[in-house]
């Protein structure tokens, strides 16, 4: 397909996709002429990758390439894959090791996931984000003991588990898994979190309010 027929399929602007072109996120069509170039299949599948990066995940150009660098690199496995992603998609937390109360957090929750028997790497940017939300929760007198934290703990392994892994299709191409990790860890996200509100409301309303007529 010419590059208009490849921004009608993809919904993306033609110039955003020579954007994508000159910035090596998307791969060069196969060129048929000086001045044309063919594309398929493949390249609409990189930008929808592309755009849920940029669009669901909110990722700058600069992390969007290392994930597409990740799904380019064939001697990289599926987990590496998954997981460059899974980091892109962290938010930024600041390590304060000098801290004696940051390092109390980030070793409350280095326990709790080695109790759990969870494989995580040691320098997975969560264990920060883990130790963050610990330290808040004490510095508003709300202490958070790695017991505490486990009923969230087991709900996030069986909802994972029985449910997530499922939609992340394996068998097919590598921008696929990960457009659907994306996807699912953002936006599932958000309805876990409205889903959440709700179930509180209603609880709230069942304990506390005015008892229905």
């Amino acid at each position: 397909m010419r590059i208009s027929q490849l921004s009608a399929a993809s919904g993306v602007p033609i110039p955003t996709i020579k954007y994508y072109l000159r910035e090596g996120l998307l791969p060069p069509g196969e060129q048929t002429s000086a001045t044309r170039a063919e594309y398929g299949a493949g390249h609409v599948r990189r930008l929808r990758l592309i755009r849920a990066l940029l669009e669901v995940g909110r990722l700058p150009i600069a992390s969007i390439r290392k994930v597409i660098a990740s799904v380019d690199d064939e001697s990289l496995g599926m987990h590496d894959v998954l997981g460059t992603a899974h980091y892109a998609l962290a938010p930024a937390v600041e390590a304060h090791d000098d801290d004696e109360e940051w390092r109390r957090a980030r070793a409350e929750g280095d326990r709790l996931i080695t109790d759990l028997g969870w494989r995580i790497h040691p320098a997975a940017p969560t264990r920060d984000e883990l130790a963050q939300a610990i330290l808040t929760l004490d510095r508003l007198g709300m202490p958070a003991t790695g017991e505490a934290l486990r009923p969230y703990a087991a709900a996030a392994i069986d909802l994972v588990v029985e449910h997530e892994i499922g939609t992340i299709p394996l068998d097919g191409p590598r921008e696929a898994a990960v457009e659907a990790l994306v996807v699912g860890t953002v936006v599932h996200g958000r309805v876990l979190d409205i889903l959440r509100r709700l179930a509180q409301e209603s609880v709230s309303a069942r304990f506390f309010g005015v008892p229905e007529s």
